[in-house]
């Protein structure tokens, strides 16, 4: 067979893919789970005073579910020596509502770099890092287990991801982890997570009892500038339906623990201007991106970006405020 030949079929082939999953749609009236990811860290950097920003969330939008974050590097920034003020502060506000928590807990967890290590850690041996991370979840899973509101445990942010600023660690340390998380919690659930548009999802759902995407439409390259993915919702439709089939199980949660709902610029979102970000990101865009993700089958979702959608409000644009409070009417 000729290259040309070949060629012609594998783009034929790729064609009769792309319309096969633009057919694909999901019963958007089904019910849907809505939730939100809150970062003290960056709301900090965003707005400043974090726990305003995080009670007018809660008090406001009155989200149902809501997934946080233990970032390592403030809770203990001298080895063996906890500081759990925080996290403790946002999880009692969310026990006094009844508000189900997604706790995100390891090395690698929300918001750029990516890996949050005390500085105490950055200059251990890949071993000693794994040592000291192993103790510190011991310390976070026994302090948070009994919460009644805890719903489940996310150990890493996109583990097999190479992205961010990260150090190299042993083929083990995800297990590894989700067993020190395991042996003080049995009960609840634990959740791995993977790219949408980049991981091969296989690892991660097998690692986990719930496996959760993200699912980003336009992103920023350093390479292309702003790229949309121009996906079709059968996507992610035919990409569950392959990765239930290659783990053998077609029970387990498939959930979307990350829907993009702020821009992606080369900057950080507090390094720019409302113009800027209105270019990339716009209320059309918001109300785009909820309709897409319903299209793609989920039943539970989590958007990212209230820290924005918050900044927004509180400079004179509330309209994405706004229109996300509909979500949870």
């Amino acid at each position: 067979m000729n290259k040309k030949l070949l060629t012609f079929i594998v783009l034929c082939a790729l064609a009769g893919l792309y319309l096969y999953m633009k057919n694909l749609s999901a019963e958007s009236s089904r019910n849907i789970v809505w939730g939100l990811t809150f970062s003290s860290k960056f709301s900090k950097q965003l707005n400043g005073n974090w726990q305003k920003n995080f009670k007018a969330v809660l008090d406001e939008l009155k989200p149902r579910n809501i997934r946080i974050v233990a970032y390592w590097d403030e809770i203990e920034k001298n080895s063996d020596i906890f500081n759990f003020s925080d996290l403790d502060w946002q999880t009692n506000e969310l026990e006094k509502r009844n508000i189900k928590i997604i706790l995100v807990v390891g090395m690698k967890v929300p918001r750029w770099p990516e890996c949050f290590l005390p500085d105490f850690a950055k200059n251990l041996s890949a071993e000693e890092k794994e040592t000291v991370l192993g103790k510190y979840l011991r310390k976070i899973t026994e302090r948070y287990q009994n919460k009644s509101v805890l719903y489940a445990w996310q150990v890493e942010n996109e583990p097999f991801l190479r992205f961010g600023e990260c150090p190299e660690r042993g083929e083990s340390f995800l297990s590894n982890e989700i067993a020190v998380v395991k042996s003080v919690d049995p009960i609840h659930p634990v959740i791995v997570t993977d790219s949408g548009e980049l991981g091969l999802w296989y690892k991660a759902a097998k690692s986990g009892d719930i496996f959760g995407t993200t699912m980003y439409r336009r992103v920023h390259s350093d390479f292309f500038g702003n790229v949309d993915y121009h996906l079709p919702p059968g996507f992610f439709i035919l990409k569950e339906k392959l990765v239930r089939f290659f783990i053998n199980n077609q029970d387990k949660k498939f959930i979307v623990v990350e829907l993009a709902a702020e821009p992606w610029l080369k900057k950080q979102l507090y390094e720019t201007t409302t113009e800027e970000q209105f270019k990339v990101f716009d209320l059309e865009f918001f109300k785009s991106t909820v309709g897409y993700a319903k299209a793609t089958g989920f039943n539970e979702y989590y958007l990212w970006g209230a820290e924005w959608w918050y900044y927004l409000k509180v400079n004179n644009h509330p309209e994405i405020w706004e229109e996300a409070k509909k979500l949870w009417r």
